[in-house]
């Protein structure tokens, strides 16, 4: 059986200098605007460059992503912004990834695919796809920070197919602060 990749990344670190903004539009602060490319040169030099992103809304997760993505050299890769990322539990990121694939608002075989959303949803979900077992890559998904990653091999040869995420794989989680 084939596997596709699925890249899940909580976004960089957000700014919270603005009383008043709505927690949807905060942006990034300096140090995620510096995390969020280091992420993707990462993927890039370890053979991960998204074919496709589905995204948050949120301002801080499509400022992410965007940065993510051309520093991997991915800017042109087909993208999808929805707010049903925007405070979603383990279930309903994953549930996105598969409707959003299967009514083709992303490439249905597109690998990897890089998931840009929010925690506790994002560490809850990257937990559960190691099992018992920790990432073969090293480190665990506790904790996920912002600009976290975790690398996870998902059987099936389509999105719209993808199991439960106790069938995945986890093979490594990184972050920000692990690269140089």
């Amino acid at each position: 059986m084939s596997a596709l990749t699925l890249l899940l990344m909580r976004h960089a670190k957000s700014d919270w200098g603005q009383p008043g903004l709505a927690d949807h539009d905060r942006p990034l602060n300096p140090r995620g605007e510096r995390d969020a490319p280091r992420i993707g040169r990462w993927l890039a030099e370890n053979g991960f460059a998204p074919e496709a992103a589905l995204v948050s809304s949120a301002r801080r997760a499509r400022q992410t992503a965007e940065a993510a993505l051309e520093a991997a050299g991915a800017a042109g890769a087909p993208s999808r912004t929805t707010r049903r990322l925007y405070g979603a539990g383990p279930e309903e990121i994953f549930r996105a990834v598969r409707e959003v694939a299967a009514d083709g608002q992303i490439p249905g075989a597109a690998s990897p695919l890089l998931v840009v959303a929010h925690n506790p949803g994002m560490e809850e979900l990257a937990a559960r796809c190691e099992g018992s077992a920790a990432p073969a890559g090293g480190g665990t998904a506790r904790p996920f920070p912002t600009g976290a990653v975790a690398v996870v091999a998902c059987p099936g040869a389509a999105w719209a197919e993808i199991p439960a995420p106790e069938e995945t794989n986890t093979l490594q989680v990184v972050r920000p602060r692990e690269l140089k």
